[in-house]
């Protein structure tokens, strides 16, 4: 069974659209890696403050969530 041959959006070349090939279907597997593999500087630590202004976001978020859906209409 051949597989189907897709021209990439990015380069212009064509390649064989696989079942398990990673990433979008119109691009190829070199276009299509992760960017992050690309730029590992680009992720850095958070500190502390950070880490509980994020932790009290989530929490506020799931609060209103929480508060959307299981609110009773009376």
């Amino acid at each position: 069974m051949a597989f189907p041959i897709k021209v990439c959006v990015v380069c212009n070349e064509e390649f064989e659209l696989k079942p398990d090939k990673p990433g979008f279907a119109n691009r190829c597997p070199e276009c299509s890696a992760p960017e992050e593999q690309a730029d590992p500087t680009a992720k850095r630590r958070m500190d502390a403050d950070e880490r509980k202004s994020a932790a009290e976001a989530n929490e506020a978020r799931r609060q209103a969530m929480r508060n959307l859906l299981y609110r009773k209409d009376s």
